[in-house]
């Protein structure tokens, strides 16, 4: 079984993918940047306020699967630079407070000028 998933919470996608994909008990998060749904444009601030958008922007796509932060089981992250990594985490703990396994990475640009881009791994029915 595999479906894909949409809300009108998070921002549309600005290619050819999905917000989401539910195979199985599996929950796939495309990677969500700092949109702000009802604007279409990057959250303005630091990487905090960027952070706090990107991940409120997944947890929006995991209810709409039917997941929640605590069925996450593996996370990948993209920082612009790595010097935001400690302020990165100080949000990033508040949303993940079941420490899923994460990657963390540093890459030279991400999509509109972001500061970063979050996406998940949940299980459904955990």
């Amino acid at each position: 079984m595999k479906k894909t998933v949409y809300t009108g919470k998070a921002p549309e996608a600005i290619g050819p993918y999905s917000q989401a994909v539910v195979a199985g008990n599996l929950v796939f998060t495309s990677g969500q940047i700092p949109i702000v749904p009802e604007t279409g444009t990057i959250a303005q601030g630091d990487i905090s306020a960027q952070a706090e958008q990107s991940i409120q922007n997944v947890g929006e796509i995991l209810k709409a699967a039917g997941a929640g932060f605590g069925d996450v089981v593996k996370t990948t992250c993209f920082l612009k630079d790595m010097n935001d990594f400690v302020a990165f985490n100080a949000v990033y703990a508040k949303y993940f407070t079941g420490k899923p396994a994460r990657s963390c990475v540093a890459v030279r640009e991400l999509p509109k000028g972001a500061l970063v881009e979050v996406e998940a791994v949940a299980v459904l029915g955990e």
